[in-house]
């Protein structure tokens, strides 16, 4: 499902949390993607943005960072009332975490044509073998999110 008027309205705002650790992320020489975990009553309970290179962690993707801050938080590793946004769609590893961790919904802003696991090359969260069933909601804020991603790279390669 692609961004309404009606859903960035609804996530706008975590978005921008998102966003701010995305940027965090790019100050630190990362790639800027960022992620929030939000609880039902639309409060963040966890955020994260990459952190691979600094804590020299394969794993320290965004949402994996946020999901481990929200399971801190709440005591446990059922999230099932909780949304994950996120900057850009999460790669298989991150898809895998988000059914492992029973998040309710995934929102993201941009699509990632070269590792995306939510409907880009894979469809993770929606593939009907797995036990739990996330709804997606994509595209919100996706200009932007995908904005610091091309202007991340295009520093890196010196225009």
């Amino acid at each position: 499902m692609t961004a309404s008027g009606a859903h960035q309205a609804a996530w706008g705002a975590a978005m921008r949390e998102a966003l701010a650790e995305a940027a965090r992320a790019g100050a630190r020489g990362e790639v800027p993607v960022g992620a929030v975990v939000v609880d039902a009553q639309g409060q963040v309970i966890g955020r994260g943005h990459n952190t691979r290179e600094v804590d020299a962690d394969p794993l320290a993707h965004a949402e994996v960072v946020a999901l481990r801050a929200a399971a801190a938080h709440t005591g446990s590793w059922r999230l099932d009332d909780c949304t994950l946004v996120v900057t850009l769609e999460p790669c298989a590893m991150c898809a895998g975490a988000v059914v492992q961790s029973r998040v309710a919904r995934l929102v993201f802003g941009a699509h990632d044509a070269k590792a995306g696991a939510v409907g880009s090359l894979w469809d993770v969260v929606r593939d009907p073998r797995v036990p739990h069933r996330v709804e997606v909601v994509s595209g919100v804020s996706a200009d932007e999110c995908a904005g610091l991603l091309t202007e991340f790279f295009a520093d890196r390669r010196g225009g």
